[in-house]
């Protein structure tokens, strides 16, 4: 080395031997380039006290070429030299100061030694950083670390280290995409034990638990950010958002697709076998409970079989009565077990149906469906049947079975004798639900258990519009919320009204696209094809907005009982409103729909956040304070065998939701017989009063005695016991 090469060198180490000039490069690294003021500034010196040293310090580093001016912003920055010495300078202080072998556990299970790049690498890929801004970044967090003198590091813990600097120093934008998902040990621990007390599996739990880290993505990550926002100060109510971009919400089975393909399982993965189209009624059922399986692991709510009885006629035939009543009492029995969803039946054979090619043994046509109108109407009693002797003890909840009923229903002997038993039924447990077709634009609709209906209104053709589509998802809007933002002000309620839809409607589509781009991989089975044509079709699903709390919304703004003329005038000209909102947004977003079905979390939620938000006296709610919250189904009850005439004058407003409402009748003071119901039912479908209601019948079961018996009990009318008591009401929270 020459003289002034070791001239030069000595110069540098005199530079940085001072801590004041050490502190100075060091600014410059860490915030850029710094004018003279800022740099006193930064250093907390004072212009009159300390200028002088500064000045001299400043110089010395000029001379050692550490530092240079830049010519137009008059800034000094660090020059390569000044770079390259504060490097070796970090190092010298790791190695003095940094433990040996400090290990890290890593999210992939392993320990790893300490290394700030993997801080800054990760920064650049996940939080899409620039290099430079990342490189001080973790050379911050590092020296931090190594001065907490930690004797045990995790991932988690050094990432907490990185988001407390960004947020320091304003990076919140980057924060946000470094965020961790999780749970933390104290909430999986309560976790556990929450479903311990419910004496759910260890699946469920697992099941929860993704649920949880995947509606931490969905807010962080995909939604913007105003309708996460809007979801978690409770203005709407996301359903299933752990798994909002992974499935539709419900699915419109049509069976005849498996009977006349079969289950062609290989083409959705190798190691399973593929089934041929089933060759008689044993092998039709275990192939439905085949369909719903796979399909439940694609659908975040329910699944319906509608025209069960019918599609399933042809292969009755040449069967006995015994055979074929053990055979589906197997599959009721099977089917209990399965993931929830529904049944629908028909009384009688719809014209439509009737001249639709029938599918029986292995696939083959077997005429026409009009020609099994004895078998259709046998397999309907049967299952009545079976439902009411499975349902003596303990009611048999799964599968839900929907009634579909036209006015002719109650015209022939045979039809009436099955209705009776349907009402023995509702009257005694309260299990079927009842779809009233009696209008003829909607005759060919149909109807999930929860009150959401596909019409035939869209492409006029009842098999596209309401069979191998569904749901595409739900977002509850928050309708109390709205009168309090309000302020007892009509434009403003409307206007912040529209604000919500839109934001429903935004969330809605975020699904859409999200399970356009991925259909294939995430549903292999609802989107299997046959020739081209998939099973299932995505675009053709509707889209709902569920209305949360229009009772209590209407009764707060109005000031008056929900059932007065004014209120209910107020109720209709809110649907009309939104009715109407929806369909000019919905030629952007097609087959988008407003319901007012039930979502028991959502009435709970928002109920509970509004509670929070603005008081309990300022909030109109259903329930009781300990478990308030907001209907999202019309509720009646039946005095002496009638309805009171105010409830179904709320028809002419319900009925303007094309998306589908549910009416639950309670019967806790009905004391009528089977009869009496089913006439009830009857004036019902005559005066069109009703779309979809189903009778409610709390029940309270023995675990002791294995019996069931009417309404709320606190001790066991058999066995006395008081602890082996379950109160079975379907409807309570909605």
């Amino acid at each position: 080395m020459s003289v002034g090469q070791r001239t030069r060198g000595v110069k540098v180490l005199k530079a940085v031997s001072s801590p004041v000039r050490l502190q100075i490069l060091n600014l410059l690294f860490d915030k850029g380039s710094l004018s003279y003021t800022e740099l006193m500034n930064s250093l907390k010196m004072s212009p009159s006290r300390d200028a002088g040293r500064f000045a001299y310090h400043l110089k010395f580093l000029l001379k050692a070429d550490l530092v240079e001016v830049d010519v137009e912003s008059k800034k000094y920055c660090l020059t390569d030299l000044g770079k390259m010495v504060l490097d070796v300078a970090e190092r010298i202080e790791k190695r003095a100061i940094k433990p040996r072998g400090l290990l890290v556990r890593t999210s992939r299970l392993a320990l790893e030694e300490f290394d700030a790049n993997k801080i800054a690498n990760s920064l650049v890929k996940e939080a899409r950083m620039p290099e430079d801004l990342a490189q001080k970044v973790a050379r911050e967090a590092e020296k931090r670390l190594l001065k907490s003198k930690t004797k045990y590091l995790t991932a988690p813990l050094v990432r907490e280290f990185v988001n407390a600097i960004l947020i320091e120093k304003g990076l919140e934008e980057y924060r946000h995409r470094l965020t961790r998902l999780g749970l933390p040990v104290y909430d999986v621990t309560n976790l556990i034990e929450l479903k311990h007390k419910r004496n759910l599996k260890a699946a469920s739990i697992h099941e929860s638990a993704g649920a949880t880290i995947f509606e931490e993505y969905m807010l962080l990550h995909v939604f913007p950010r105003d309708i996460a926002d809007a979801h978690l100060s409770g203005s709407v109510h996301i359903k299933g958002l752990g798994s909002w971009t992974l499935k539709p919400s419900e699915v419109m089975h049509d069976l005849r697709f498996f009977f006349q393909n079969g289950l062609n399982l290989e083409k959705i993965t190798a190691y399973k076998r593929s089934h041929p189209p089933p060759k008689n009624l044993h092998s039709a059922l275990s192939m439905i409970l085949n369909v719903l399986q796979n399909s439940a692991k694609e659908t975040a709510e329910t699944q319906t079989l509608d025209y069960f009885n019918i599609f399933l006629a042809p292969f009755i035939v040449g069967m006995s009565l015994q055979e074929i009543k053990e055979a589906l009492r197997l599959f009721m029995l099977n089917a209990s077990q399965a993931e929830e969803f529904s049944l629908g039946l028909e009384l009688k054979i719809p014209d439509f149906v009737k001249e639709k090619l029938a599918f029986g043994h292995g696939g083959k046509q077997a005429g026409k469906y009009g020609d099994f109108v004895e078998e259709s109407s046998l397999l309907a009693s049967l299952l009545i049947e079976l439902l009411i002797e499975e349902s003596v003890d303990k009611p048999l909840f799964n599968p839900k079975l929907i009634i579909k009923l036209r006015p002719e229903a109650f015209a022939e002997e045979k039809t009436k004798e099955t209705l009776l038993n349907v009402h023995k039924l509702a009257l005694e447990r309260g299990l079927p639900y009842f779809a009233n077709l009696s209008v003829k634009s909607l005759s060919a609709s149909a109807f999930s258990h929860s009150g959401f209906r596909l019409n035939t209104n869209v492409k006029g053709d009842w098999e596209i519009d309401t069979l191998r589509t569904g749901c595409l998802g739900y977002v509850t809007v928050n309708l109390p919320r709205v009168t309090c933002e309000s302020d007892g002000d009509k434009r403003k309620f409307l206007e912040i009204l529209k604000e919500k839809l839109e934001v429903a409607a935004r969330a809605l589509e975020v699904k859409d696209r999200a399970l356009r781009q991925r259909c294939e991989v995430l549903l292999p089975f609802l989107m299997q094809n046959v020739d081209g044509d998939h099973y299932f079709r995505l675009d053709d699903c509707s889209r709902i907005i569920n209305m949360a709390g229009l009772k209590e919304a209407c009764e707060l703004f109005c000031k008056s009982p929900f059932y007065d003329e004014k209120t209910l005038g107020f109720a209709d000209e809110v649907l009309k409103f939104a009715l109407d909102y929806a369909g000019k947004i919905g030629k952007r977003r097609k087959r988008l729909f407003l319901a007012m079905v039930p979502d028991s979390e959502a009435s709970e939620r928002l109920a509970q956040l509004d509670i929070e938000k603005y008081g309990v006296a300022k909030v109109r709610f259903s329930g009781t304070r300990e478990n308030p919250f907001y209907s999202t189904v019309n509720r009646l009850s039946l005095c002496d065998g009638k309805f009171a005439e105010e409830p179904l004058r709320l028809k002419n407003v319900l009925g303007k939701l094309n998306g589908g409402n549910l009416t639950v009748i309670e019967l806790e003071e009905f004391r009528g017989n089977a009869e009496e119901l089913m006439s009830i039912t009857k004036h019902i479908v005559e005066h069109n009063a009703l779309e979809f209601f189903a009778y409610n019948r709390k029940l309270t079961y023995c675990s002791r005695c294995e019996k069931s018996f009417h309404g709320t009990q606190h001790k066991c009318p058999s066995c006395e016991a008081t602890s082996t008591l379950t109160v079975f009401d379907r409807f309570m929270q909605v």
